[in-house]
């Protein structure tokens, strides 16, 4: 069986993702994997001291409420959610690279707020093995 991954991060164009996802995924007869991706922030190279914050939880809890808000009680029996620990491009390509597809929401940034900040949903359309789908919330 194939899988869909989709990043997932509360946003409403991740919720955009995991609906299209979820529509996906019964015509190829995949299960869906929705990651949420964390790590700890770092100032120059040094992790910073992050106290009882644990942003592990955090992306559990971010996870977890996006899937009730997507879909209720009504989630696919073929959805798998996952937070993993890693920048955000990078675990959502690794993720992809045996998947039938790579579905990613679009915070709409562009211009030159796009090129200062750089975009996941471009970083994974370029550099993923599997394709690609960046929806618009």
């Amino acid at each position: 069986m194939g899988r869909i991954v989709v990043g997932v991060d509360g946003s409403e164009p991740s919720k955009a993702a995991l609906r299209w996802a979820a529509r996906l995924a019964p015509g190829i007869g995949a299960t869906i994997e929705a990651i949420a991706a964390w790590e700890f922030p770092t100032n120059y190279g040094w992790a910073v001291e992050a106290g009882d914050w644990r942003p592990d939880r955090d992306a559990e809890t971010i996870l977890n409420e996006t899937l009730d808000d997507v879909f209720g009680s009504d989630r696919p029996a073929s959805l798998v959610a996952v937070a993993r620990e890693g920048r955000t491009a990078s675990v959502l390509i690794e993720a992809g690279r045996h998947a039938e597809m790579l579905v990613v929401g679009s915070r709409g940034h562009g211009g030159f707020t796009g090129l200062l900040l750089g975009s996941v949903s471009a970083e994974c359309a370029e550099h993923a093995s599997c394709p690609v789908l960046v929806v618009h919330g």
